[in-house]
């Protein structure tokens, strides 16, 4: 009975896996369409779309998938969506920052305003709390490409503005302006990177007891859950236990 059950449990979660790459391959392709519509067709001359196919290669999305998502822009095909950033705060008074591409603003807005108060948070004006964010570029490697000095070393000729190397990769950090420039140097010596884009990240965290940060992790997930929402970003840190807990 005991091999029935976690047979049952294995599939159930296999389901739960597909479903969730299927959502978020449609985020990305959301994402090639409206970059290539904004600018060139061509990911060599449109940096945002050059950002999003990495990102979709990153995934292992299907190369049919992201030149079909490229090709409707170029028909004119599809929704129109409407680029909208949502701001609040989380349990324990954390700032969020919520990205979004959708084709109904009612119902997004909605939808993220529920989340929020469900959660013990609360929705608030734009410009509420993206000034505890800097709005920078991000070029991440896997760690095994270079080594923490030799990265550090390459980012700083390549114009970065900030290394964090560690077990999980290289992350490296440049200013919006020079972000592409950047990005377009290191590729050059280091290859395609594992993600290249623009990102709010904190100038500071505030460390949350378990009980908010489970209701934070739990806020996070159902925002990402959204098929309009693209990326959270948040600026708090929780214990390495809850977080075991949580993937558990």
């Amino acid at each position: 009975m005991a091999g029935h059950s976690q047979f049952k449990n294995i599939m159930h979660r296999k389901g739960r896996q597909d479903a969730m790459k299927s959502k978020l391959f449609g985020k990305l392709a959301r994402e090639i369409t409206v970059a290539a519509k904004l600018g060139t067709p061509d990911p060599a001359m449109n940096p945002r779309l050059r950002a999003a196919v990495i990102a979709a290669r990153a995934e292992n999305m299907p190369k049919d998938n992201i030149e079909r998502a490229i090709k409707k822009a170029l028909g004119g095909e599809g929704e129109n969506y409407d680029e909208i950033r949502y701001e609040g705060y989380g349990p324990g008074g954390v700032a969020v920052i919520v990205e979004v591409l959708t084709d109904n603003r009612n119902r997004t807005a909605s939808d993220v305003r529920s989340y929020f108060t469900k959660s013990g948070g609360n929705l608030a004006e734009t410009g509420a709390v993206s000034f505890m964010f800097d709005r920078l570029g991000v070029i991440e490697y896997d760690a095994g490409v270079a080594s923490p000095d030799a990265m550090l070393e390459a980012a700083i000729e390549a114009g970065a503005d900030d290394v964090a190397s560690g077990e999980g990769g290289h992350e490296i950090y440049a200013a919006q302006e020079s972000f592409h420039e950047v990005a377009k140097a290191l590729e050059a010596r280091f290859g395609e990177p594992r993600k290249a884009a623009l990102t709010w990240k904190p100038q500071n965290t505030i460390a949350v007891d378990d009980e908010a940060g489970e209701k934070l992790l739990r806020l996070m997930d159902t925002l990402n859950e959204h098929d309009d929402v693209q990326n959270v970003y948040a600026n708090f840190e929780v214990s390495d236990a809850l977080m075991a807990r949580m993937a558990g």
